[in-house]
């Protein structure tokens, strides 16, 4: 299959910026555009809660929509990495408090996916770490996670953060670490921790943080989004 070359116009403010989105070999291309344009949350077993923050991803989509003129659906797509629609779907988005587990075929299914381009990102919600980076050592044996330096264009894509992650929640204190896995030379998995993007994203009654955290956490998710789509 042809890699599918997609024109995105991306505006904020006043200036217009042209990036390429390249969807890789392996995704649909007859998909349907509102399908392609969301974000998809990943479905997992091992009885953690795959579908917290229920608010969080469509404040998120808003934020996109928002600052980058993108035409993003208003809803999440919600998904089995077993689904035969994954790969309808180049970014997905897993987050929890408890354990995580993947079959072999999730596994193999996982690493097909990141392999031919797709994104994922982990937003460890507080209580997932171990299980997470356990299940990504099935998916990628040969490598680890490494912290991303505050340079990385993750960082710089829209909006500015010369220190990496914002911190939302403490947590168990210390600063927020922002991790990747490659894959064939391209950032392939972005792991938030010790941040908690998602409470950042949720309805500001949910967990009563002040705005400027929500809106420094929304900022950073429209950079993960923008930077997932626009990657060499």
């Amino acid at each position: 299959m042809k890699f599918v070359a997609h024109q995105v116009l991306v505006t904020f403010s006043l200036i217009y910026l042209t990036a390429q989105m390249n969807l890789p070999a392996g995704f649909a291309a007859d998909a349907p555009v509102e399908k392609r344009m969301t974000i998809a949350r990943v479905i997992y077993e091992g009885g953690g809660d795959w579908y917290s923050n229920p608010s969080s991803l469509p404040n998120l989509l808003a934020a996109i929509r928002k600052h980058t003129g993108l035409a993003v659906d208003e809803r999440e797509v919600q998904i089995s990495l077993k689904s035969p629609e994954l790969f309808n779907y180049p970014y997905l988005y897993l987050n929890g408090h408890g354990n995580i587990k993947f079959d072999e075929e999730e596994v193999a299914r996982l690493r097909k996916y990141l392999d031919e381009g797709g994104f994922l990102h982990a937003d460890d919600n507080y209580g997932m770490d171990k299980s997470f980076r356990r299940e990504m050592k099935k998916v990628f044996p040969e490598t680890d996670f490494v912290e991303l330096p505050f340079d990385f264009p993750i960082y710089h894509t829209v909006f500015d953060f010369p220190q990496g992650l914002p911190k939302v929640h403490e947590h168990d204190g210390g600063p927020p670490k922002g991790l990747g896995i490659f894959s064939r030379g391209k950032l392939v998995v972005f792991y938030s921790l010790n941040t908690d993007l998602g409470d950042g994203w949720e309805d500001a009654e949910v967990h009563h943080d002040p705005e400027p955290i929500r809106q420094q956490a929304l900022k950073m998710g429209v950079n993960i989004f923008l930077y997932a789509l626009t990657r060499e």
